[in-house]
């Protein structure tokens, strides 16, 4: 049966902005610190803007709060603040240890979750976890900058104030009406022994767009947030738009909205403008200014504005008792229409909404998953989609800077050949709070998993990042903002390729939905990739031998030398095992779209050829380099290696055994000759050069006899390398974890690779020695989105090879496993990470009692950007959902039906 919520999916497509995805939680956990905020010379984001200026100083790229949402466009947003009577800060925003605070690197240090969304946000839910004891901001910030990188991080649990349940659980929910018409229901639970006060604190404003562009501005040209009569029972503010002064490339425009509250409460008003007296000891452009309700609330200053108009306006309850162990309800509608009766029917529409969600999701969770599995899978989804953003930068903008005493630096600093990069554009974000930015080759495994949800969406993100204003002339795609001109792993064609055909699957399977294959979109993402393409052959092939040097490609610290940054060892060429396979499978991603669209246009055809081609080169490459020491394949320890090539002609190998010797395993496909009988052109090449270029493809592709055809099945790796390969896999004692794939072997625990004064040691969790960023760790956690591309892999071999392929265990007593067996050993473990096992304990907790132990902390989950190879436990950013809620897509495919 079709759900509601999938005609309201249906319902987005015509407009520019679709109804139902007006309204949404576009707006980042975190502004301050980040790149677009940082106007300093030296490119130092975190010092130039911190936490503690946040309150007082505008933004000019965007807007932070706790459980906020905003309109398309951000022009008015809504958030919750919260104050326990003891807290030094109104907590309006979360807090956090910047990059060089932490032992571990930048950290949220709060708790709260993202428990459910529909994918127009017609339901919502979030908790927020807040302490009735002060705070404590400076013991954070202390007790960590003295730990070293080796010891744990000291989190707020650790502080204590949790200690006797002395906390309230905030939830907030909110269910759209209309599109423009929001229901918002929060519930205050007091989980302590005594009744504790807390002061809840709704905020609406006006982003600030006025200050940029003009010195100064008639209060009438502003839009303003004033009282309106109201119903009995209810207060009103009316938040009044003013018009568009930014270029979006049709017409928009915010009408009035109104937020009704329930009586009980007053009404504060100032404006969104910087305090300069306290930022920087001038006189500020207006006497109300960001931070009047902190000053008022907790300092008692005379500093709202007492004729009741502003650009932010706040609805203030005041000192409100919960009970021990009960809660309080407040309920608000934000809607663009006047209410006779606003509140009445709060309650009825939020538990209609979320029957509604229920409802989707029910159709969503695949037929063999477990309770607790749909429980998961359910909120990685919230998390996935409550980490939609609003991305606004102007690339050119932001580097000249909007006043004239803009340091000349900035121009030729960062992401100074980026000057075309502009967004207004909703993108999904790998963290909102510790990567509120895109990146490259999250966006792309984010996009897979969003694809079971929200096809469309999906869609529009791959897309995005091959549209003009993001890609650059000459077709790289960017990367992240910190430097979009670093290098991500080519996996944009894989995600484009995957999400077409889940869509196709999704149509057979469920024909009621009427989709159809989205040919369009994969026509016209196929020929920016090709253009994509030839820049990596041009730029990151530099002896044009189809050997590829690419960079750190987002696997931050996992080689011995920081793979971006080898200009100090001038003339030096690294070869590396990854880029090259990454390749060899960006090749075979192209072939396999090329093939699709013949079926319509044999035009394609020849793409087709040319793509196979030039993945035999790449593959023939890999291993035949010269002499054997030359080559990537080490015989001797049947693993890929880099090579680091010296300007005399000497070499380094780098025998590190790590997900760069195995990600050659992810350039895999297989063509049935029956499959391409009527592509005569292609099918004829593709006979012709296994014939006649043998001596190159015969390392590359194998013929295996299927169902009376013949099936080519193409890899960088021959049968023989892929069974020595994945004997490494599938050992405990390497890349085998109880838990998935480890990113480095367990072998270097003992054996540590050393060159030149560093090594590579095997750390299961955080790393000792950093080279990119503060807390990214390839030394031998678990990562989602390699582990969950060695899945596919070991299920396309184990579809071409058949029973002929089996791995021999190196654990005594251990059968030979098949691949598919092996494909669902590996989902298994990393479902097995956030499920409850037979002892009633979630692996990614390990050793915190209060989320292993406590009914009211237990089934919340939080997803974290990688995982304790050991242990499972979770490590990094902990709201990380970002490729972290592809375990939503392993048991979508690993739970729909009986598997080996």
């Amino acid at each position: 049966m079709i759900s509601q919520e999938h005609l309201r999916l249906h319902d987005q497509q015509p407009s520019s902005v679709p109804r139902w995805m007006k309204w949404g939680p576009y707006v980042s956990d975190r502004q301050w610190g980040t790149v677009r905020e940082d106007y300093s010379a030296g490119g130092t984001a975190w010092d130039y803007f911190p936490h503690d200026q946040a309150r007082s100083r505008v933004y000019r790229w965007g807007e932070d709060g706790i459980a906020a949402i905003c309109d398309r466009y951000q022009h008015l947003v809504f958030s919750l603040a919260l104050w326990n009577g003891k807290d030094p800060i109104l907590k309006e925003r979360y807090f956090g240890l910047t990059n060089s605070e932490g032992n571990h690197g930048e950290d949220v240090k709060e708790y709260y979750f993202y428990l459910d969304s529909t994918p127009t946000h017609s339901y919502m839910k979030f908790l927020y976890k807040y302490p009735q004891a002060e705070y404590p901001y400076a013991d954070l910030v202390e007790e960590n900058r003295r730990r070293s990188a080796g010891a744990p991080e000291y989190e707020l649990l650790n502080t204590g104030v949790f200690d006797e349940d002395r906390y309230f659980d905030v939830f907030v929910e909110y269910a759209k009406a209309a599109p423009q018409d929001i229901c918002i229901r929060v519930e205050v639970f007091n989980r302590g022994p005594e009744d504790a006060p807390i002061h809840v604190i709704p905020h609406l404003w006006f982003r600030n767009r006025w200050s940029w562009t003009s010195e100064s501005l008639d209060e009438c040209e502003l839009p303003h947030i004033s009282p309106m009569p109201s119903p009995e029972g209810a207060i009103c503010l009316q938040a009044a738009n003013c018009p568009e002064q930014s270029a979006i490339p049709f017409e928009y425009k915010l009408n009035p909205m109104y937020l009704y509250a329930q009586s009980g409460a007053e009404l504060l008003f100032t404006n969104n403008e910087s305090n300069a007296e306290r930022l920087w000891n001038c006189e500020s452009l207006t006497p109300f200014t960001k931070d009047a309700f902190h000053r008022y609330i907790i300092n008692s200053e005379d500093v709202v504005n007492p004729e009741q108009t502003g650009t932010k306006a706040c609805v203030h309850y005041s000192a409100v008792n919960v009970p021990a162990g009960e809660s309080v309800v407040f309920r608000l509608r934000l809607t663009d229409e006047r209410q006779l009766d606003p509140l009445g029917e709060v309650d009825e529409i939020v538990e209609r909404r979320l029957l509604e969600a229920n409802e989707f999701y029910a159709s969503i969770h695949p037929p063999l998953a477990s309770a607790d599995e749909k429980l998961v899978q359910r909120q990685a989804f919230a998390g996935l989609l409550w980490s939609k953003q609003i991305y606004l930068i102007d690339v050119a903008v932001w580097q000249d800077g909007d006043r004239r005493d803009q340091p000349e630096s900035r121009r030729r600093g960062r992401n100074k050949k980026w000057r075309h990069l502009n967004s207004m554009r909703i993108m999904t974000m790998p963290d909102k709070w510790e990567y509120p930015w895109f990146a490259a080759w999250d966006l792309a495994f984010q996009s897979v998993t969003f694809a079971i949800v929200d096809p469309w969406f999906a869609k529009d993100q791959l897309w995005m990042l091959l549209f003009e204003q993001f890609m650059h002339v000459n077709a790289q795609i960017p990367a992240y903002e910190w430097a979009f001109d670093d290098l991500n792993p080519p996996v944009h064609a894989w995600a484009v390729w995957r999400v077409y055909t889940m869509e196709k699957r999704m149509a057979e399977r469920d024909p009621e939905r009427k989709m159809k294959p989205d040919r369009v979109f994969l026509e016209k993402c196929f020929h920016k990739l090709m253009l994509n393409f030839i820049w990596w052959v041009n730029q990151v092939d530099r002896e044009g031998n189809n050997l590829f040097e690419g960079g750190f490609l987002g696997l931050d610290n996992i080689s011995i030398v920081d793979r971006s940054h080898l200009d100090n060892m001038a003339g030096v060429i690294l070869e590396q095992s990854d880029a090259t396979g990454w390749m060899g499978m960006f090749c075979l991603n192209l072939m396999r779209i090329a093939l699709e669209l013949a079926r319509e246009n044999s035009v394609y055809e020849h793409l087709a050829t040319k793509f196979f081609e030039h993945y035999i080169y790449v593959g023939a490459a890999m291993k035949s380099m010269g002499s054997a020491d030359m080559d990537l394949w080490d015989e001797r320890d049947n693993f890929f290696y880099d090579i680091l090539k010296f300007p005399d002609g000497s070499i380094q190998k780098f025998r590190v055994r790590s997900l760069v010797g195995l990600i050659p395993l992810y350039a895999v496909e297989r063509v049935r000759l029956d499959w391409v009988e009527h592509f005569q052109e292609f099918s004829q090449s593709l006979q012709w050069f296994v014939r006649n270029r043998s001596s190159l493809s015969q390392e590359t592709v194998t013929l295996m006899p299927s169902d009376g055809t013949t099936t080519y099945v193409m890899t960088i790796v021959n049968k023989n390398q892929i069974e020595k390969l994945l004997e490494r896999v599938w050992d405990p004692n390497e890349f085998r974890s109880p838990y998935g794939l480890r990113s480095l072997s367990k072998y270097h625990e003992e054996h540590p690779f050393c060159f030149e004064g560093s090594e590579v040691r095997y750390e299961p969790a955080e790393a000792t020695t950093k080279i990119m960023g503060g807390n990214s760790n390839w030394r031998g956690p678990i990562w989602f989105p390699t582990s969950f591309m060695m899945i596919e892999s070991l299920r396309k071999l184990g579809q071409a090879f058949g029973p002929s392929l089996e791995v021999a265990s190196r654990v005594p007593g251990e059968a030979p496993i098949g691949l598919q067996a092996m494909a669902k050993g590996m989902a298994d473990r990393m479902i097995s990470i956030f499920t409850l096992d037979k002892n009633g304990r979630r692996p990614v907790w390990n050793d915190w009692a209060k989320f292993q132990t406590d009914p009211h902390w237990r089934d919340y989950i939080l997803f974290y950007e990688y995982f304790n190879g050991d242990t499972g436990a979770g490590v990094g950013a902990s709201h990380q959902t970002g490729w972290t809620a592809l375990v939503a897509a392993l048991i979508d495919e690993w739970r729909r039906e009986p598997t080996l």
